[in-house]
């Protein structure tokens, strides 16, 4: 790829609207002190110091699409609570559009961790984690249609939490199909194989082959066309930890794709990794943003793999540049 190729892809990013549809979350970090054992029970009584909020699951893909310099619309369930006018607060402050947060009687799923001296003593988890149903769904519904019309590409990240339940997920995709904008799936286990028509299909290797109850063998793969046909989706990116990634896809002839599937391999570009956490949520925002400004599967797999080797050189789930990711574009030609 020529960095003047990926300079125009970048720019042609920052005037889109993507939209991201899934599971919220409240990520609180409680830093504080340890000097004493309660005489309650033998636990360490933390004396705390430090609050930090930041945004989690699908609210940190839309935080990573917003650093892209595109416009974003998050559709996702919050509570009448605290914790959901805080994230709603900081959606907006990024400049994303809240209108798709729908209230409902569930409290908005919260992730409290609290550290002493860098080290995590507990995380204390805030959710219900059924499916939404009823006028929950309703309202999903209603707002995804809103999102969707209104968008350039469209992600959906699962987190298990109850959002992208079938029937949000087959109106999602259908409305996103019949507008011809590319869709980025970020998949968990509880409907996997319920994204069929979706453009890139991103889960990693152990998630893929737990679904299919088998081993995925990307040095011979045979089984692979099968694999394509039985998510129905257009593209497989299989996230690959240290060892990068892989796209998975059809292969072409006279314009149509054919039987027969090739496997491009990606290697990480990740100089140092202090942190993992968020780099999925990275990717995921720039697969969707090149799609959508026009790069190829490929393409987009490539930038993105730059993007996740800056994200995993940071502290905690961080967001990605585009000056970050052309200087580590930069550096890998070095």
């Amino acid at each position: 790829m020529l960095r003047t190729r990926l300079e125009q892809l970048l720019a042609k990013a920052s005037t889109l609207r993507i939209a991201v549809i899934g599971d919220a979350m409240l990520d609180v970090y409680l830093h504080g002190d340890v000097d004493r054992v309660s005489p309650e029970a033998p636990v360490p009584i933390v004396r705390v110091r430090e609050r930090k909020d930041a945004l989690g699951g699908a609210a940190n893909v839309a935080q990573n699409v917003a650093a892209i310099g595109a416009h974003v619309e998050l559709v996702a369930v919050v509570g009448h609570d605290t914790a959901g006018t805080r994230l709603r607060e900081m959606l907006g402050a990024l400049g994303g559009e809240t209108r798709g947060l729908v209230n409902t009687g569930r409290p908005t799923t919260t992730k409290t961790r609290v550290l002493a001296r860098a080290q995590q003593l507990i995380r204390v988890d805030e959710e219900v984690d059924a499916d939404c149903w009823g006028v929950e769904v309703e309202a999903l519904l209603a707002a995804v249609d809103r999102a969707v019309a209104d968008a350039d590409a469209l992600i959906l990240e699962d987190y298990n939490k109850g959002v992208l339940v079938v029937s949000v997920i087959a109106h999602a995709i259908a409305r996103a199909n019949a507008k011809g904008i590319p869709i980025v799936v970020d998949p968990k286990y509880r409907n996997f194989f319920a994204y069929a028509g979706a453009t890139v299909f991103k889960p990693n290797r152990r998630e893929l082959e737990a679904a299919l109850g088998a081993a995925v063998d990307l040095d011979h793969p045979d089984a692979l066309p099968e694999v394509l046909e039985r998510l129905g989706v257009n593209n497989l990116l299989l996230t690959l930890s240290e060892k990068g990634m892989a796209l998975v896809h059809r292969t072409t002839a006279g314009g149509r794709p054919t039987a027969a599937v090739a496997v491009d391999r990606i290697a990480t570009t990740a100089r140092e990794v202090y942190d993992v956490v968020g780099a999925g949520d990275t990717v995921s925002a720039y697969l969707a943003a090149m799609l959508a400004a026009g790069a190829t599967p490929l393409e987009a797999a490539e930038i993105a793999n730059f993007a996740a080797g800056v994200e995993v050189g940071k502290l905690g789930a961080a967001t990605v540049t585009p000056a970050e990711v052309l200087d580590a574009f930069d550096a890998n030609q070095a």
